[in-house]
């Protein structure tokens, strides 16, 4: 019988575990961490519930303000990668402190912006910053944990990604409602100052420094070619409002392009033994990377935008207050959130199993949330969904805590920030996707025949056919690691039972 472990997919790179002394600060360190990475994430979606308000308070157009939530996301996926290499080569604790000072004061510019133009410059740099801090984030995870504790480190990570997306909308909500007038919108962006603030303190007194090992190079062409790709993707999504896929439709087949330049620049340095931006490496040798990725990135697609078409259903359609419509999906960010810290000490028992069971219950709890919507009388449907929610939100925090796991835990430690750089651009890249054509389907389906209901069911279908294609990616992923098992087991009996044979075999 053939050795099971031989194959790339089966290949172990050293992942840093030797000479691995744990820091007695790595949790409270880790706890920074996470409040930066939930400002960070908040902000993609809490500032939606405000739009109106902005609009009028500035004398904004549409596209204007679109541009405060769109330029955002834009800038945050843009820097990923590129941080995340900067982190790996210099010091990842230097980039997250800088970073992390940067999204305060942006914050702060942000909150005191005068007009329109100045408020999208800010939001453009805040976006900036966080996506130098993200995939410290990971990155510092994998530095600082090793084993049982990563996981579980990795699962309070996975909770922060998880409910932040979620609770953006009632948090925005909550805040409008307590600061009232025209004015109050402002502090949707102050309060970042204070938590910020206190978070750069304590990340200068508790984040360990990176070990370098003496790879300073930056691919200054790579950055290019992936900045200029990603810049392509994503232009015609945040522009997607005001009609920028067909306006704009040729920058896909051209940032398509660029990508694939970037990837065979990738594979040049690699055979020239330079230090890549991206190593290609990543996907074809590191044992479930590649499937993780595209993973996090289906889900995404489904999972990002659906929080707008909500959030339109319930304010538009039904009448509610941005409040009442952010605790509409409360159950959700409650389900999330604690099947998410749970999962998070699971999945080094279970796997990839636990991606395949949560994926399998988002789409029960969401699609029958659809269905509700759809045929409960009105005034009672939103709070009949909660169930159904906080099932959906249970299958989440399954779904998000172990793929980043299972996805970063054989990473090697020197790769980790531009591992975890990569991984968040696919997400993002997905959320993107998702935030530009679940609304866009929404607004088709109203226009049609004005009926709200209809168009949450159809919006909601399409976000459950990405979750589906997520699906599938899982149980396949999950089956191949059956018969790996499998493999290994027979084997390691073979050669308990006929040694000699078995090692010549």
């Amino acid at each position: 019988m053939r050795r099971p472990e031989t194959g790339p997919y089966m290949r172990r790179p050293e992942t840093g575990e030797a000479g691995y002394e744990p820091d007695p600060r790595r949790w409270r360190a880790l706890s920074v961490t996470l409040v930066a990475g939930f400002m960070s994430l908040l902000d993609v979606t809490i500032v939606a519930v405000a739009l109106p308000t902005i609009q009028r308070d500035l004398h904004a157009s549409p596209a204007q303000v679109q541009w405060v939530v769109s330029g955002y996301a834009l800038t945050f996926a843009l820097a990923l990668v590129t941080a995340g290499r900067l982190g790996d080569a210099l010091d990842r604790r230097r980039i997250f402190l800088l970073a992390l000072s940067g999204f305060v004061l942006f914050s702060a510019a942000c909150g005191a912006a005068p007009d329109i133009t100045l408020l999208v410059v800010a939001r453009l740099a805040q976006g900036l910053a966080a996506g130098f801090m993200a995939p410290q984030n990971s990155a510092l995870i994998q530095q600082m944990f090793r084993g049982a504790e990563r996981g579980r480190a990795f699962g309070f990570f996975g909770a922060t990604v998880g409910i932040s997306s979620a609770v953006g909308p009632l948090t925005g909500g909550a805040i409008l409602a307590l600061a009232s007038g025209d004015q109050g919108w402002r502090w949707i962006f102050y309060v970042n100052v204070p938590i910020g603030i206190l978070a750069v303190l304590l990340g200068r007194r508790l984040l360990p420094r990176t070990r370098r090992g003496g790879r300073g190079h930056v691919d200054v062409p790579g950055v290019l070619l992936l900045g200029l790709g990603v810049l392509a993707v994503m232009f015609p999504m945040v522009q997607a409002d005001s009609g920028g896929i067909g306006r704009l439709w040729w920058l896909f087949p051209a940032g398509t392009a660029l990508l694939v330049l970037f990837a065979a620049w990738q594979r040049r340095l690699v055979a020239r033994d330079t230090q890549p931006l991206l190593d290609p490496r990543l996907f074809t040798t590191v044992r479930g990377y590649a499937v993780g990725a595209g993973v996090g990135t289906l889900y995404f697609i489904g999972f990002s935008g659906v929080w707008l078409v909500f959030a339109l259903f319930y304010q538009h359609g039904l009448g509610f207050s941005p409040l009442m419509s952010g605790l509409a999906v409360t159950p959700f960010a409650l389900g999330s959130a604690m099947a998410a810290v749970l999962a998070g000490r699971l999945v080094e028992r279970f796997g990839r199993v636990l991606t395949v069971c949560g994926l399998t219950a988002v789409l029960a709890g969401l699609g029958g949330t659809a269905l509700l919507l759809r045929l409960a009388p009105l005034g009672s449907a939103p709070w009949l969904a909660a169930p159904l929610l906080f099932l959906g939100g249970v299958g989440s925090g399954f779904v998000v805590s172990p793929n980043i796991t299972m996805t970063l835990r054989e990473v090697p430690v020197r790769m980790a920030g531009a591992a975890g750089g990569a991984l968040q651009t696919g997400q993002r890249l997905g959320a993107a996707v998702g935030t530009a054509a679940l609304p866009g389907l929404f607004y088709v389906a109203l226009g049609g025949h004005g009926d709200y209901r209809s168009a949450l069911t159809t919006a909601l279908a399409a976000a459950l056919v990405g979750m589906a294609a997520s699906l599938a990616l899982a149980t396949f992923d999950w089956r191949r690691d059956r018969r790996a098992s499998r493999a290994r087991r027979e084997y390691s009996e073979e050669v308990a039972n006929d040694p000699v044979n078995a090692r010549q075999s």
